[in-house]
């Protein structure tokens, strides 16, 4: 009778964990921002041990409905949360900021004062990864392991490298330019869901769809618009590259640097501000680009939860 019902009970386990769970939304405040995150989470395991806290990161004009996949996987581990960054998903906008790196991250570091008082895990993609290398740097005895998909920066060659009167020069045009511009609406779902595929070509309809609909706001005459603020397109007229390094060779837990062989994005090997992590591991990945962790789902849940599980 008890392995009846002890069966019964790790069958509505299961269950729950492989149902499409929603998580529950809340808001905080950072410098004078109402910004939400997500909590996909739980306390304890089943074997009733505490469940540390891992905050998940997206990426420039993505939100954090992007990780359900990742978070629905990874709460039977750890007790999962996904921030929408300022100015993206359903957080708010910052008027006259120019949505620096540093703004971010101090986002980043009022969250995890708030979700905990012990060390986290993260992982982040792409800006967001850049974001979590970061924190690492700054804050070496708040966090436990990093994970960071296409998360180095921006290649050497980009504009945002180039000497400061160029770079300044191009972020004031690009604001002015971004002043002059409607937001690009899209008359139904079925037409977003096809710029979201045309982004991503690796999608499937399923995930395109998802992402499309946590995406978008829909307007009074039934057309969508993205929920990002126009103004993140504008890269701050800062050198970064060697800050990165410096905040970098600052970061004392294990990294796992992941990449696609199909991106556009610098190889880890090749890339000196990854040189100066002293405790990394690289993982590249065929068949996938830049959003390793939709391109190769199966293979980035495997390699996070031997990462971040083993000793």
């Amino acid at each position: 009778m008890a392995h009846a019902l002890a069966c019964r009970v790790h069958t509505r386990v299961n269950a729950l964990y492989n149902s499409p769970l929603e998580p529950v939304s809340h808001y905080y405040y950072s410098d004078r921002l109402k910004l939400q995150f997500w909590d996909w989470g739980q306390d304890r395991a089943e074997d009733g041990h505490g469940l540390s806290p891992l905050l998940l990161v997206h990426g420039g004009l993505d939100h954090a409905r992007n990780w359900d996949w990742v978070a629905r996987s990874l709460r039977r581990h750890f007790h999962v949360y996904a921030m929408d960054l300022r100015g993206h998903g359903n957080s708010a906008w910052a008027p006259g900021a120019i949505y620096t790196l540093a703004e971010h991250v101090l986002d980043i570091s009022t969250l995890i004062d708030v979700l905990s008082t012990g060390p986290v895990h993260l992982i982040g993609h792409s800006l967001g990864g850049i974001l979590t290398l970061l924190y690492a740097g700054l804050y070496p005895d708040r966090v436990r392991k990093v994970i960071a998909i296409e998360g180095l920066g921006l290649p050497a060659s980009h504009r945002i490298h180039k000497p400061a009167p160029e770079r300044m020069r191009h972020w004031i045009a690009s604001v002015r330019k971004i002043e002059h511009r409607e937001p690009h609406n899209y008359p139904n779902l079925d037409a977003a869901v096809a710029r979201m595929k045309e982004a991503n070509p690796h999608l499937s309809d399923q995930v395109a769809r998802h992402l499309t609909l946590h995406g978008t706001n829909w307007n009074a005459d039934g057309s969508l618009s993205w929920k990002f603020d126009n103004y993140v397109r504008c890269f701050a007229p800062y050198a970064h590259m060697e800050d990165q390094r410096a905040i970098y060779a600052e970061i004392a837990c294990p990294v796992l640097l992941v990449w696609g062989r199909e991106s556009w994005m610098p190889d880890p090997d090749t890339e000196d501000r990854a040189s100066v992590i002293r405790n990394r591991q690289v993982l590249k990945v065929d068949g996938a680009g830049h959003w390793v962790h939709h391109d190769r789902l199966d293979l980035f849940l495997e390699a996070s939860k031997r990462f971040l599980l083993e000793t």
